[in-house]
């Protein structure tokens, strides 16, 4: 698999800080929505799909704290 070079570019201050103000233009809710979208994509799960989004406990176990 290689690495696709169009997907990412290198950016100055400057330009990085336009992205954080486009994304302080947008409501909490919005910003949550595209929170949840990566990490679905992160997961290979369908974000509009949310019934079968369960916990897989091969990666997540649980631990008691002593």
């Amino acid at each position: 698999m290689k690495l696709d070079r169009k997907a990412f570019s290198i950016k100055t201050f400057a330009q990085a800080d336009n992205n954080r103000a486009y994304w302080l233009t947008k409501t909490p809710a919005e910003r949550l929505a595209a929170a949840w979208r990566l990490s679905c994509r992160l997961y290979r799960l369908d974000p509009d799909n949310k019934e079968d989004i369960k916990l897989d406990r091969n990666y997540f176990k649980i631990r008691k704290r002593l």
